[in-house]
């Protein structure tokens, strides 16, 4: 699962004992609320339904699945249905092409998201070959629901922003330079993350 309450405290004390950027930013903004989403594909197929949808129309979509496939949403169960029945509930062509990618890799054994990698760049190199699952999802997967300590989304809009922010940089650093930057927080870059979205929107920071 992913990271808790109490190890974002932990791991964020950490950080912030050796630099006092963060200590006092820890101050201003409090500490950030875990994230945990489950393992496995359900999980990574929420995503590809959610992706550019609002939070409503996912919602839709979701529950038009479970009525269709059963709640177990399993992988053959939507390899077995055709074009026009996803369709009806309303997963696009090219959602539909992404979630047969996810079930197809699952089902015949080519993707186990119970034993993915222990290294992350490995781990994420797996998940990439799901069609529709880049480097970001990837990393939001292995941060959320696997809680991998040291997962760093530097090509996430508001982390680059919140780290210029933070840094008090002269404009928001680019997804190279975010990655750069984020090396002085391992080994708890996971943490940072979500530490930068729980600072986004807040005025003190």
């Amino acid at each position: 699962m992913g990271l808790t309450n109490s190890q974002l405290r932990e791991h964020l004390d950490a950080v912030a004992a050796s630099d006092p950027v963060v200590a006092g930013a820890l101050e201003r903004c409090d500490y950030p609320e875990e994230r945990i989403r489950p393992t496995g594909y359900r999980t990574l197929l929420r995503t590809i339904v959610g992706q550019q949808v609002s939070v409503a129309a996912a919602a839709s979509v979701w529950n038009k699945l479970e009525v269709e496939l059963g709640e177990d949403l399993q992988a053959g169960e939507l390899l077995a249905r055709d074009f026009d029945t996803l369709r009806a509930c309303g997963l696009s062509r090219q959602k539909q092409g992404y979630a047969r990618s996810l079930c197809e890799l699952v089902a015949q054994g080519e993707l186990d998201l119970d034993n993915l990698p222990a290294d992350d760049e490995e781990a994420i190199a797996e998940l990439i070959r799901i069609k529709g699952i880049g480097r970001w999802s990837a990393e939001i997967y292995l941060l959320f629901a696997e809680g991998r300590q040291d997962i760093w989304p530097a090509g996430d809009l508001a982390v680059q922003e919140a780290v210029g922010r933070l840094l008090e940089l002269p404009e928001r650093p680019s997804e190279k330079e975010t990655r750069a930057l984020g090396d002085r927080w391992r080994p708890y870059r996971g943490a940072m993350a979500i530490f930068t979205w729980h600072t986004y929107n807040n005025a003190a920071l």
